[in-house]
């Protein structure tokens, strides 16, 4: 899987000769190729492309990568130095960066060792990020299956007086034993109060009865990411945690409703936060409805209430609303959807009915 002839295309559109790759996610996404870091970049130019690595990359980017001719770091023989070779071959002179991720300092290495003219272009792969291609979806979906065999293994384990980092370790060896590559994100297991917390850390705190327990969690697979979130009750629940449940699961339905091509990101997001506005708890709703997923865990588009883009057909984003009680409780219900003409598509098959451990 590479996207180096889509970065042409749209890199000759916006009157550039190259487009240099640096960062992590967007060499991967344009070559199929993950390596750490800094370890790597990729060069996309209109009559050819470059790869360029180092003797630890170099045969395992010769096995993966395509179309694209790969040179290797060595000593004398810098990344600058390669990347000019190529520009002057290829007589690149305006030539697009990534602004969103490179550090100033790499900036000003690049700016003054290359040979051309750099000019802020990150935003280039981020347009062409928002729509995922078969490929892509194919991806995704395999990785939310991978999280769901998790979470239907880790619910026979969840029982008063297992710690939240127990069950957050034992949620990444599933995933890694059902064939992820790596972690989305660390995953997040508050229990009883600390589910107020959106993005608590995994304590020692141990279970109770009587309480919830909120997973959010997912893993990479072929370098795309999954992200789901499971609200489960342990013994038995209160009236009030019922009625917060179920209100959380109807913001989510209704947001899910509204999510098609051409709807803002506004509405979506408004659909779901008027259910739980209507419920009396929209001061405690304190985060976006959703957010784009793929290479990385959070990238655009955002079903919130700041965008006002109308969502692209192939875009794929999560569909999260929460309804967090300082100090008491939390409930967040996590899938991801697909969005496409006239709707979407839930690619997270797991339930989500209020479930009583």
């Amino acid at each position: 899987m590479n996207h180096f002839s889509r970065i042409a295309q749209a890199m000759e559109v916006r009157g550039l000769d190259a487009m240099l790759l640096t960062g992590e996610a967007n060499r991967f996404y344009a070559s199929g190729f993950r390596s750490s870091g800094t370890d790597g970049a990729a060069l996309v130019t209109k009559g050819k492309t470059y790869y360029f690595t180092d003797a630890r990359y170099t045969e395992a980017a010769a096995r993966v990568v395509e179309h694209a001719e790969i040179r290797e770091v060595r000593p004398g023989r810098s990344y600058t130095a390669l990347i000019n070779e190529a520009l002057a071959e290829q007589s690149a002179n305006i030539v697009g960066f990534e602004d969103a991720y490179m550090t100033v300092a790499d900036y000003e290495g690049y700016r003054k060792a290359l040979h051309c003219e750099l000019t802020p272009a990150a935003d280039l792969l981020f347009d062409l990020r928002r729509v995922k291609d078969d490929e892509e979806q194919s991806a995704l979906i395999s990785a939310q299956r991978i999280a769901e065999q998790a979470l239907e293994d880790i619910l026979k384990e969840i029982r008063p007086g297992k710690a939240e980092k127990e069950i957050a370790a034992r949620l990444q060896y599933l995933m890694l034993h059902y064939g992820a590559e790596d972690m989305s994100f660390d995953p997040i297991v508050v229990s009883g109060p600390n589910g107020s917390l959106p993005h608590g850390v995994p304590s020692l705190r141990e279970i109770q009865t009587g309480e919830f327990v909120t997973m959010d969690f997912g893993c990479i697979f072929h370098g795309y990411c999954s992200d789901m979130t499971r609200t489960v009750a342990v013994g038995s629940v209160s009236e009030e945690m019922r009625r917060v449940y179920e209100t959380v699961l109807a913001a989510q339905k209704a947001g899910i409703a509204a999510a098609a091509a051409g709807v803002t990101g506004r509405a979506a997001d408004g659909a779901a936060r008027q259910v739980i506005e209507d419920a009396g708890w929209g001061d405690y709703f304190s985060h976006s409805f959703g957010h784009g997923v793929g290479v990385e865990i959070h990238e655009s588009p955002n079903a919130s209430a700041r965008n006002e883009d109308s969502l692209p057909a192939g875009a794929v984003i999560s569909a999260e609303p929460g309804i967090y009680l300082p100090g008491k409780l939390g409930v967040r219900i996590e899938d991801v959807i697909i969005i496409k003409d006239g709707g979407c598509t839930d690619i997270t098959h797991a339930p989500k009915e209020l479930l009583v451990l």
